[in-house]
C-alpha cells in the first residue's frame, strides 16, 4: 500500500525542502507544488511533495495514519478509539467526487 505522509517544511532549498515528520528529517522534491515557506504542511509520497495541506488537514491525515498503525499493532481495538481518530469523517455524509456524481438535470 502506498501512503502519503504529512510533513512540515523546515527549510526551503529551491526545488527541494528540508521537511520534518515526527522528528525525522527528509529532503523533499518540491517540483509539483513549488517552493513553500517554512511551516507549510505538505503531503509527501515517495520523496516528493504532492499537495500543500492546511494544518487541519495535515492533522486529520496524521490521525488516520495513527488509526491504521494502531489497528496493525493491536493497540486500537475498540470502536470508540477508532471514532476518535476518524472524528472528521463521523460528522459528515460520504460524498462522491464531482467526476463520479450523476449529472444534474
Amino acid at each position: 500500500m502506498c501512503i502519503g505522509i504529512p510533513m512540515q517544511v523546515v527549510e526551503p532549498q529551491g526545488s527541494y525542502a528540508l521537511c520534518e515528520h515526527q522528528g525525522l528529517m527528509e529532503r523533499v522534491d518540491m517540483v509539483l507544488v513549488g517552493e513553500q515557506p517554512i511551516g507549510s504542511w505538505l503531503l509527501v509520497f515517495l520523496g516528493a511533495a504532492r499537495e500543500v495541506l492546511t494544518e487541519q488537514r495535515a492533522h486529520q491525515v496524521q490521525q488516520a495514519l495513527a488509526a491504521l498503525q494502531g489497528i496493525q499493532d493491536g493497540t486500537v481495538t475498540d470502536g470508540q478509539a477508532l471514532d476518535a481518530l476518524f472524528a472528521d469523517l463521523l460528522e459528515q455524509e460520504p460524498q462522491l467526487p464531482a467526476h463520479l456524481q450523476p449529472p444534474q438535470s
